[in-house]
């Protein structure tokens, strides 16, 4: 029977696998804003796309650190305490993109324009550098000492394998951004959304393969859930061809299927090799902490899951709600506000 320490676990991963999945193409149509875009009406496009969504999209994100400051407290403060300067970047990254979004059509004057769409253009590329640098580290394991305390180095946090991973993910949120955009945008833009998504189909190929390679190689992942985690990789390769088919297909909603599909078994093979474990020590598997060493007591636990329980419906009725509301296509000919 699953326990709630369990419970929450795949709880916190739900909620970072929704986070991905949602503002995953957030970020991605922010990059593509400055590359993809050619004017101003289009770059004005690509942001409207997503205007009715990001700030509920970061939601998500909010209610996965307070699950994890309610569930797994050791968690919590190891990981912020030791992923200070990471979180740090993150925290910018976020606030500069949503300040961004909000001022930069509050001046007609190309200068100020221009300036607001560096600013979107970092804070989409800095958070999902961010992360996927950080998660990687998670699973390559870091120096935890007894105390629960990371006392982690730059090279801990930076070197190759999680560069990769850092830039794997932002490269997926580009290409997911991208297909975000055949949905919602019109006419050429759509055209060239769907043209530079499928001209990243090998490049992003290439980046998962290596990824999933020295996955194999630098962490304990594949001896520890190997049989699950191999059949995520053959349904990952199936849901990859499939995107690539859909894309050239033009058969967009299952594309931007596809490829949230890819972002959700990405984001949740990460913690399905990080369990039972949620922070994996490197100085010794003695100090890693787990589901039940990391937890709050079991009558927290149980007072949170029920508010939980009884919040939830609300919020993901809310949030299917909007994207009901907001279903239709942004034309760019058309004045936009931002």
């Amino acid at each position: 029977m699953l326990s709630l320490n369990e419970f929450w676990f795949i709880l916190v991963a739900v909620l970072f696998v929704g986070f991905f999945f949602l503002e995953g193409f957030d970020f991605g149509v922010g990059i593509a804003s400055k590359f993809v875009a050619k004017d101003d009406l289009e770059r004005r496009a690509f942001i409207n796309s997503i205007g009715p969504y990001w700030d509920a999209n970061e939601v998500w994100l909010i209610t996965a650190i307070g699950a994890m400051f309610a569930a797994f407290p050791n968690w919590y403060a190891s990981m912020l305490s030791g992923f200070y300067l990471c979180f740090a970047f993150i925290l910018f990254g976020l606030i500069g993109r949503g300040v961004a979004f909000e001022f930069r059509g509050k001046a007609d004057h190309p200068t100020w324009r221009k300036t607001w769409d560096w600013v979107i253009l970092f804070g989409s590329i800095i958070p999902p550098l961010t992360f996927g640098i950080m998660f990687t580290a998670l699973i390559q394991g870091v120096p935890i000492d007894e105390n629960m305390i990371l006392h982690a180095g730059v090279s801990d946090v930076i070197n190759v394998y999680t560069v990769l991973g850092g830039v794997t993910l932002t490269m997926l949120c580009v290409w997911h951004g991208l297909i975000f955009g055949t949905l919602r945008l019109m006419d050429t833009l759509r055209e060239r959304c769907r043209k530079v998504a499928k001209n990243l189909l090998p490049i992003n190929a290439i980046l998962l393969v290596a990824f999933l390679g020295m996955t194999f190689f630098k962490t304990d992942m594949f001896a520890v859930h190997g049989n699950i985690l191999e059949y995520l990789f053959m349904v990952g390769i199936l849901v990859y061809i499939a995107s690539g088919y859909f894309i050239t297909r033009k058969r967009d909603g299952w594309a931007f299927l596809m490829s949230g599909l890819i972002m959700i078994l990405l984001i949740a093979s990460v913690f399905i090799g990080l369990f039972p474990r949620v922070m994996i020590s490197s100085v010794s598997e003695a100090y890693s902490l787990t589901v039940q060493s990391a937890s709050s007591g079991h009558y927290s636990l149980k007072v949170i899951t029920y508010l939980s329980l009884a919040l939830l419906p609300f919020v993901l009725g809310y949030q299917i709600w909007s994207y009901y509301v907001f279903r239709k296509r942004v034309d760019h000919k058309e004045h936009m506000e931002y």
